[in-house]
């Protein structure tokens, strides 16, 4: 250790710039690490003391301004999301990186297309889905028509995540399933796909944060109706997003002590999903190991 740290200190004193850029990139890390503590410290202090059994109880009114429809609605707009993103993006990544010929026009459209997609501001899917499945299809605001919309919104992150997770897959594990005798199909489902799995989870983490947080696509699309508890898809519901944005432009009584409430639900919501996907991906890898 004390030779590492010697060699270190010549080095630094042969080429001082490595010691000014590693000092700079070490600032940089700090202060990111800084302003995500703040954030979350200043939400939570201000929302923590404000959550009761009220509010995640009781039904929603003037009196006491609950969240628990819009929980609800935030779990089945994960749900419902992923139910159809996820296989959708998983597959299209499987045809790119294990089917298609590398370098076809093909290949070069989809890719294209997905970076577009990725691109492509929130409101502009809000729009789409409301002329699509709130106007065209006759489905009025409701969940469903989020949840379609919001589906559409993150297969982008699904399809590219999943495509870097199935390329870094070493080629000898093909090769050496293929001289097994296995054929592609079984090489595929049964050695590269849970090889790639916890990369593909990195993916539905980020998908799940953009659903969780989106309010503009829903607000064209799922409205901003706030009641009882429902699992009915046909039905407006906000989700916590939408509840907060609401409760901060409202003039209720405590309405902004119950945004930072929301708020405060809303990152423990985030939280522990990434925690619960990340344990997840952790013990596919040991289990592979």
């Amino acid at each position: 250790m004390e030779n590492t740290f010697k060699q270190q200190a010549m080095i630094y004193r042969r080429k001082p710039l490595s010691l000014v850029l590693r000092g700079i990139v070490w600032a940089c890390g700090i202060f990111t690490v800084g302003i995500l503590l703040f954030l979350l410290g200043f939400i939570l202090v201000n929302g923590l003391p404000y959550i009761n059994l009220d509010f995640l109880t009781q039904e929603y009114n003037s009196e006491n301004l609950s969240a628990l429809s819009s929980i609800v609605a935030t779990l089945e707009m994960i749900f419902f999301s992923l139910l159809f993103s996820v296989p959708v993006g998983v597959f299209s990544a499987v045809y790119l990186v294990e089917y298609a010929r590398r370098g076809s026009r093909l290949v070069k459209m989809v890719k294209l297309a997905v970076e577009t997609l990725a691109g492509i501001p929130s409101i502009i899917y809000g729009l789409f889905g409301m002329i699509l499945f709130v106007t065209m299809l006759g489905w009025q605001t409701s969940m469903l028509a989020g949840i379609c919309t919001l589906s559409i919104m993150v297969l982008p992150v699904i399809i590219s995540s999943s495509e870097e997770a199935l390329r870094a897959v070493p080629d000898s594990y093909r090769e050496g399933s293929y001289g097994l005798g296995a054929s592609r199909l079984r090489t595929v489902f049964g050695i590269v796909l849970p090889t790639a799995v916890p990369g593909i989870l990195s993916g539905v983490i980020l998908a799940i944060g953009r659903i969780v947080g989106e309010t503009a696509a829903l607000i064209f699309t799922s409205g901003t109706n706030v009641g009882n508890v429902t699992v009915d898809v046909m039905k407006s519901q906000r989700t916590l997003a939408i509840h907060m944005y609401m409760l901060a432009n409202e003039g209720l009584p405590h309405s902004r002590q119950m945004a930072f409430a929301t708020g405060s639900i809303l990152i423990l919501v985030v939280l522990a999903v990434n925690l619960a996907a990340s344990k997840l991906a952790a013990k596919l890898k040991m289990e592979q190991k």
